[in-house]
């Protein structure tokens, strides 16, 4: 009996077929679709007149605390379509997870050093955006390592 629960326990989920890495990967992708899609929706982003396309004039607010632009909302859009086009694969899955999540660290670097009232500032990002994208970045890259195993050599 206890062969038979270790087994269980090492299958993929039966309801759809798919290695954990994909369905995070899948996961994460749909995630990002959806904050890229509510970043252009007035009333879950404040001061949604002061959208701007790039820059650090762009005072629009995702729930009214992360700094969002037409740029940061499609950025957010395009790696929710790279999450779920990655995820069609193991390898590909992987490495949205792990290289996104390297993205994000250094996004979160980069919103660390820049002067965020500077023309650097051009994606943009406030205190909170680089503090979202350093656990973005550390957990992408935990669900990355996390639900891929090596296989085991016989």
């Amino acid at each position: 009996m206890t062969n038979g629960m270790a087994h269980s326990r090492a299958r993929r989920n039966p309801s759809d077929g798919r290695a954990p890495v994909r369905r995070g990967a899948a996961t994460v992708g749909v995630i990002f679709l959806v904050v890229g899609v509510l970043g252009f929706i007035p009333g879950i982003t404040s001061s949604y007149s002061d959208l701007y396309w790039a820059g650090h004039q762009s005072e629009a607010k995702l729930f009214g605390t992360f700094q969002v632009s037409v740029l940061h909302n499609l950025v957010h859009l395009a790696f929710g379509v790279a999450g779920l086009a990655m995820s069609r694969t193991v390898s590909g899955a992987q490495a949205f997870l792990v290289g996104g999540g390297a993205i994000y660290l250094v996004l979160w670097l980069y919103g660390l050093v820049i002067n965020r009232g500077s023309a650097a500032n051009f994606i943009p990002v406030n205190l909170a955006d680089s503090w979202l994208h350093f656990g973005l970045g550390l957990g992408m890259i935990a669900l990355g390592l996390a639900t891929t195993r090596d296989p085991i050599r016989r």
